[in-house]
């Protein structure tokens, strides 16, 4: 029951900020299809406007850009689901959607060319085998390599080692090849920091949200430099639901 529970595909989020002419790059997109991806198009508005206004007056032409990205996907062979928002509030906007589809992981969809190296983070008290499953999801039979690395700034609160090893089994059970499999760790005091100044030697990073929103996650607090230092997209894992969240 567990191999059927795990197999089920993941879904990601894709937050573009669709009047701003943000794309995917096709090998992104290719790299993302054997997940179920919803892609929300959003624009957030100065204070005063109202979103009835922005809609009416933007809506064709966010919808446009939306079935863009879409077509991208359906030419790979997967089939999306879109969304398209007018919000003042990009975070609470971000994290309703999220929770609403049950997003596994939230893309910020930085360029990219092709996509070989994976970096996954493992920083602390995260759910280190739906990290995992997102990952063998994605990497599928391709050739991609994974390195996942296991950061702590103080081992007796959080042991990366057996973290690091978990997330390895997780991948060795779903398929992913010794081979193509490498892991590490370290203590550092500035953890995101490193994760930002070894993005240049992989192509997409995969990381768990720990505590606080999904926005801060991306863009907030100490993982801000994440989002803004990094040159490769970044997949934001978020933590299981609990039993409320469907009231």
């Amino acid at each position: 029951m567990d191999d059927l529970a795990i197999r089920e595909p993941p879904r990601i989020l894709v937050p573009i900020k669709v009047l701003e002419g943000q794309a995917l790059p096709e090998t992104l997109v290719e790299f993302l299809a054997p997940a179920d991806v919803i892609v929300l198009g959003y624009h957030v508005l100065p204070e005063q406007t109202p979103t009835e206004q922005a809609s009416m007056q933007f809506e064709d032409r966010a919808r446009a850009a939306v079935d863009d990205i879409a077509h991208a996907f359906h030419e790979a062979g997967r089939e999306v689901e879109t969304r398209v928002v007018f919000t003042h509030d990009r975070d609470q906007t971000v994290e309703r959607v999220a929770a609403d589809v049950g997003a596994t992981a939230v893309l910020l969809p930085n360029p990219v060319g092709d996509i070989e190296e994976l970096l996954v983070a493992v920083r602390g008290a995260i759910d280190t085998d739906r990290l995992a499953d997102l990952v063998a999801t994605l990497v599928g039979a391709d050739t991609q390599r994974v390195t996942v690395v296991g950061i702590t700034t103080d081992p007796s609160e959080f042991d990366a080692t057996v973290a690091v090893g978990d997330a390895r089994e997780t991948l060795l059970a779903r398929g992913l090849a010794p081979e193509r499999l490498a892991t590490e760790t370290a203590t550092s005091e500035r953890p995101v920091a490193d994760i930002v100044d070894r993005s240049d030697e992989f192509d997409v990073i995969v990381m768990g949200q720990q505590e606080g929103t999904l926005w801060s996650a991306l863009f907030g607090d100490e993982t801000e430099r994440v989002a803004e230092g990094a040159v490769a997209p970044v997949l934001i894992v978020r933590g299981q639901p609990t039993e409320s969240t469907s009231g």
